[in-house]
């Protein structure tokens, strides 16, 4: 089967269980923003200087694989899709996420103001990562708003994972400005 289905040449494309929509609609939207937040996060681990960052986001990459899933599954099919044995966003994954971030702050990384992204390429990617992951969150915001999304949690993941891509951003500065490589 080629890659190339032509199904989206009407600009429509598909959801979970065969559901059409338009290529616009703001459920595409969200786990487009959310697509587009992992292969920033590719780059971002692509440049990695340390293992840490390197690990911790191929970690991240793979949930937000089955949060998009969880996206593009509309809100009367989320039934069907756990019982199809699909993963989805759980206050764990937060959890994990706050766990990091704890790590990271106890590490006593200095910080005043307003970073300016581009103190390196690594760091730079993060940031990038970082307000893809905003945008990716005000994307299922407006799912919420509307009714469309039953799991608060993904909203509470992708707002801490934003605020942890920031301070991967500051670590990995940090480690630069120290000499660790």
């Amino acid at each position: 089967m080629s890659i190339a289905t032509k199904t989206g040449d009407g600009g429509t494309t598909g959801l979970m269980y065969n559901r059409r929509v338009s290529k616009c609609d703001p459920r595409v939207e969200a786990y487009a923003c959310v697509d587009e937040l992992n292969s920033a996060l590719g780059m971002a681990r692509a440049v990695a200087t340390h293992d840490f960052i390197r690990a911790n986001v191929l970690v991240i990459q793979k949930e937000l694989v089955d949060l998009m899933g969880e996206l593009a599954t509309t809100v009367d099919d989320l039934p069907r899709y756990e019982r199809d044995g699909y993963k989805l966003v759980a206050p764990e994954w937060v959890a994990k996420l706050d766990q990091l971030i704890g790590w990271i702050e106890a590490q006593k990384i200095t910080y005043a103001g307003w970073a300016t992204p581009g103190d390196s390429l690594h760091s730079a990617a993060l940031d990038v990562a970082r307000t893809v992951c905003r945008r990716a969150e005000r994307r299922v915001c407006a799912l919420q708003e509307t009714d469309q999304l039953r799991n608060d949690a993904i909203i509470v993941y992708l707002n801490r994972l934003s605020d942890l891509l920031w301070l991967m951003a500051r670590w990995v500065e940090a480690q630069s400005s120290s000499g660790l490589r």
